[in-house]
């Protein structure tokens, strides 16, 4: 069984072979395409479409249409995940606040999957789905940590309030998604460290 410390290859379950893999990396972005637009009911015969394959391949790739709601999942979490190690060289602060503005980002983009996401019941998907809150919380928490042993920002606050807080702000409605970034920046501003 998965733990929630699994690392991404094991989450992901990427094929091996160059032409399988390409297929699958065609459906996870047609089906991430797909279910971000307005219209979020996409059926898998028009996500096989959109990747150029056919119906075969996605099933034999995703059984399921959870399947494939959990790869784009997986997918988005590590990109997130990856650009913590990005942002490394940044100042404490700058690293920090961009991988937060991003986080800002990837939540607003999983709206469209949320009520899929968590419609999923079974005991292995919700291993993955804390496997990949764990690698979340740890790239922020390298970032966060840095920041704090800088001096920058506060030692009382955790990575879990700030994704919390950060997440809360990704999901208010807003037109212009400037308006969150806003929001974010004068709530990002109260974990600074301040003397007392």
């Amino acid at each position: 069984m998965t733990s929630p410390q699994t690392d991404a290859a094991q989450l992901s379950r990427r094929p091996r072979r160059a032409d399988a893999l390409r297929n699958y990396e065609k459906l996870v972005a047609a089906g991430r395409e797909a279910f971000t637009e307005a219209d979020r009911s996409a059926s898998l015969e028009d996500i096989a479409r959109r990747a150029g394959v056919g119906i075969g391949t996605l099933y034999r790739h995703f059984p399921s249409r959870a399947d494939l709601v959990q790869a784009i999942y997986v997918d988005e979490v590590e990109a997130l995940s990856r650009s913590a190690e990005q942002l490394a060289d940044l100042e404490p602060w700058e690293a920090l606040t961009s991988w937060l503005g991003r986080f800002v980002g990837y939540v607003a983009t999983k709206q469209a999957l949320a009520d899929e996401l968590f419609a999923v019941t079974d005991a292995e998907r919700q291993v993955v789905f804390a496997g990949c809150r764990s690698m979340l919380h740890a790239a922020g928490d390298s970032l966060l940590r840095r920041a704090q042993h800088a001096g920058i920002v506060r030692e009382d606050v955790t990575i879990e309030e700030i994704v919390r807080l950060v997440g809360g702000i990704a999901k208010i409605p807003a037109d212009d998604p400037a308006d969150n970034q806003r929001v974010l920046a004068v709530a990002l501003d109260g974990l600074r460290y301040r003397a007392r």
